[in-house]
């Protein structure tokens, strides 16, 4: 199982690919940043988001895309791009056919260094130790989106779960 994990923003947004290669063993494929020029328009940016989104579901043909949800923040405007950035990216999604989950940042914390209060490099330094990486993960979105896909392969099997019993 492949998933794309989004740390959803207009000028930066962090992705990382994880694949499952067994029930607790996961291997980092790619992780990085896509980037919009902030002097362009907001519709020219969002329109190169979602191109650069399509891509990487092209390239790596994700089982499910993994996207962490917005819950606070005071800037209304960047909260604002925030929203529309992961909208482009449900949007490609879905269109591609692929399953989308949306964390919240306590759920991804809590998933991946057992605690909903962990701080970044507390977070980093999980997401390094289970997927076997030597070198930090920077920018720190790159590692944020990776966390997110770790919570969706965390989440996957408690969910299914739930579905066989609600179907039994």
């Amino acid at each position: 199982m492949f998933v794309l994990g989004i740390d959803p923003g207009l000028t930066r947004c962090g992705y990382g690919v994880v694949e499952r290669l067994s029930a607790r063993r996961n291997r980092a494929v790619a992780a990085g940043v896509l980037r919009t020029d902030p002097a362009d328009d907001i519709p020219v940016r969002l329109a190169e988001l979602q191109a650069e989104v399509r891509g990487l579901l092209d390239e790596y043909r994700p089982d499910a895309v993994a996207i962490e949800r917005l819950l606070f923040q005071v800037n209304v405007r960047t909260a604002m791009q925030v929203g529309q950035a992961a909208g482009v990216v449900m949007a490609e999604a879905a269109s591609s056919g692929c399953r989308v989950a949306l964390y919240s940042p306590n759920e991804v914390k809590s998933a991946v260094a057992g605690w909903g209060g962990a701080d970044k490099r507390q977070m980093e330094q999980m997401v390094r130790t289970q997927l076997g990486i030597d070198q930090p993960l920077r920018p720190v979105d790159a590692s944020d989106a990776v966390a997110v896909a770790l919570c969706h392969l965390a989440m996957v099997p408690m969910a299914d779960a739930v579905a066989r019993r609600g179907s039994s």
